[in-house]
């Protein structure tokens, strides 16, 4: 296994490319959008340096992970050599639905086809295509380059020979690989989002504020990161979208968004990527500041 594509160069798209190519693969970084892909060629080269700074690189592995990587905005010129397509679009079924149908009759009948999708059924997306067989989940924890786990998920047809290749693949990566099975959020999600719900839901009801609610979490349970701080960092709108897929898949109400997160998701408050959420960010601060609407100055 050699050529390697990426859909999608956002956080998880350019992370997952910047793993493979550091570690010598051909990766074929593919987004519909070119400024979207020079967004992320950016923030991969920002992160290397921040390696090289940290003395756990070279400037040799920068440049030749840099090189390793090719851009495209046409998915049949991205995916066509493609060993392995790791899939990191949007978090939206239709999108994904649609991108496997299509990567299905582009790629070759022996290219395993993963999703790094956080919650939605990998027996749904093999469905679409031609080998369902070949379909497997590969749930990258952001940041990629950083973080050790990959949730690898078997959809209801996935193959044991892919399923061993792909596990041997992460480990080649540097990552420690846990195979789980194809339901509603997996292990990672079905476990971490309704925790971060019940903490949205302490805020909402007026138990404790904000910053409350995190120290308790980080001094007490030795989290390195308060739930709220992470719902942030994850984006509120993919926790929104994961709890959805929960509250549908299970149909236990204890799945259920709490409605203070539905109305943030719908204000445009997602967190760190609109620059406010639990808390506000502002460009170049590393200050973490409880957001206006939850420190009594709105």
């Amino acid at each position: 296994m050699k050529n390697i594509t990426v859909i999608g160069s956002g956080t998880m798209g350019n992370g997952i490319a910047h793993t493979f190519a550091q570690y010598g693969f051909t990766v074929s970084l593919v987004d519909v959008n070119e400024a979207a892909l020079s967004k992320g060629l950016q923030t991969i080269a920002n992160n290397l340096d921040r390696q090289v700074k940290k003395g756990s690189i070279t400037e040799q592995v920068k440049a030749d992970t840099l090189a390793n990587i090719t851009t495209y905005t046409d998915l049949t010129a991205g995916a066509q050599n493609a060993d392995l397509v790791v899939e990191a679009a949007t978090e939206n079924p239709d999108i994904k639905l649609n991108l496997f149908k299509q990567l299905s009759d582009i790629c070759g009948e022996d290219t395993i086809l993963a999703s790094n999708t956080s919650s939605i059924s990998i027996t749904r997306i093999a469905s679409v295509t031609k080998k369902p067989g070949n379909v497997i989940g590969m749930h990258f924890m952001n940041p990629v380059p950083v973080m050790k786990l990959v949730e690898v998920i078997r959809g209801y047809s996935t193959t044991n020979e892919v399923t061993s290749t792909i596990m041997a693949l992460s480990r080649h990566l540097g990552k420690d690989p846990v195979e789980v099975n194809d339901y509603p959020g997996f292990v990672a999600n079905r476990i971490l989002m309704p925790m971060i719900n019940e903490a949205i839901y302490t805020l909402y009801e007026g138990v404790a504020g904000v910053h409350e609610i995190d120290t308790v979490m980080k001094l007490g349970m030795a989290h390195p990161m308060g739930p709220l701080q992470l719902a942030d960092f994850i984006g509120l709108d993919v926790c929104l979208a994961i709890l959805n897929v929960l509250h549908s898949g299970f149909g236990n109400p204890k799945y259920a968004p709490c409605p203070l997160l539905v109305n943030m998701v719908t204000a445009g408050s997602t967190g760190v990527k609109s620059g406010n959420g639990f808390y506000k960010y502002t460009p170049g601060s590393k200050e973490l500041v409880v957001a206006d609407k939850f420190n009594g100055e709105s």
